[in-house]
């Protein structure tokens, strides 16, 4: 993986990183740059830190320790030599790069009215690497399907960071697109409309408007826009059957959603929660839940042994109560967004991309 990104990285670091052993190098996950600190990586599945001989150990001490030039360097790179032309990405603490790769950005900010302007005096990155892989959606992807409408349904896919959300998504759009549905029962099915809503550029890793990765041939992309103001332009110019988005939690994400529901869009989000409980008691997520705007959720998770994905079923009786008596039903204290058990429990191979 370390090939991915080389041309980004400065050669006193590409030369570090290339003498680590080859295992190491193909499991790249993140790169993570410390001006004049120790130069730690995520490989694996693990952190550990680099020496300057490529030998990789739990402690600090002795770690390759990367200069303020060589951060500099990094930075003009990233930028293509105009800080200024990207502040719009400062602002928001990440660039993503050609090929879907982001990078984090750590530093001083610059206020503006008490609001975040932009990152000066950046002193820290993460390099995180995408990857694209193939059929990781496709064994739960039957459990989705809404037999009814003959297309997947509304489904909410939630995970801690890094553990494989955009992956799954962009997989999904795929399968959705071209009309993989994998299951006998939807045989003779045809692929549907994908419209993706891309605001950090990493579900389709657009260069001037044409994807880089393969999310499918009946798939269109909006890429860097704001998703709330992106999936009302989606619906109007290019009318999806099915909307994708990631990383939702917004009040005017909420409230596109509902419109695209409205609508009869079919829109599969992620978002981040450990546990379907945890993004179930998200005040944004909460209301979606509670309306039934979603029918189905995922929960992944990464393991030793591989992805751990685990979808569970929206029940419609609590969907149907919280729309007509969502109050009431607070007011006792039921919860009308818990999930029936598990329909499915299935495990993706142990490539991951974040």
């Amino acid at each position: 993986m370390l090939e991915r990104v080389a041309h980004l990285l400065p050669s006193e670091l590409t030369a570090v990183l290339a003498r680590m052993p080859a295992k190491a190098q193909e499991g790249l996950e993140e790169i993570r740059i410390r001006d004049n600190r120790p130069l730690e990586v995520w490989t694996l599945g693990v952190s550990t830190f680099v020496s300057s001989s490529g030998s990789l150990s739990d402690n600090p001490e002795g770690a390759y320790k990367p200069s303020f030039e060589v951060c500099r360097k990094l930075l003009e790179r990233m930028t293509n030599h105009s800080v200024y032309a990207m502040e719009e990405e400062l602002r928001r603490g990440y660039i993503t790069v050609e090929g879907g790769h982001r990078i984090g950005l750590a530093g001083r900010t610059v206020l503006e009215e008490g609001r975040v302007r932009g990152i000066r005096d950046i002193g820290g990155f993460n390099v995180r690497i995408a990857r694209d892989v193939m059929g990781v959606a496709g064994q739960t992807l039957p459990q989705l399907l809404d037999r009814a409408n003959r297309t997947i349904a509304s489904t909410l896919i939630v995970g801690a960071p890094r553990q494989g959300k955009t992956t799954y998504i962009r997989d999904l759009a795929r399968a959705i697109s071209y009309g993989r549905w994998q299951s006998p029962q939807a045989l003779g099915w045809s692929g549907r409309k994908v419209g993706i809503v891309d605001e950090r550029s990493e579900i389709a890793a657009c260069v001037r408007g044409v994807p880089t990765f393969d999310v499918g041939p009946r798939t269109d992309v909006m890429d860097a826009c704001p998703k709330a103001e992106g999936m009302m332009m989606m619906i109007r110019s290019m009318s999806p059957e099915v909307l994708i988005v990631d990383e939702i939690g917004r009040d005017e994400d909420v409230e596109a959603i509902r419109e695209a529901v409205r609508a009869g869009v079919s829109v599969v989000a992620t978002a981040h929660a450990g546990e379907w409980e945890e993004a179930a008691s998200r005040p944004a997520l909460k209301r979606l839940l509670q309306e039934g705007s979603f029918a189905r959720g995922v929960v992944l998770r990464r393991t030793v042994t591989g992805l751990s994905v685990k979808v569970v079923e929206l029940p419609a009786a609590a969907t149907a109560a919280a729309s007509v008596t969502g109050s009431a039903a607070r007011a006792a204290g039921h919860s009308t967004a818990s999930p029936r058990e598990p329909t499915a429990n299935a495990r993706a191979g142990d490539r991951h991309a974040p």
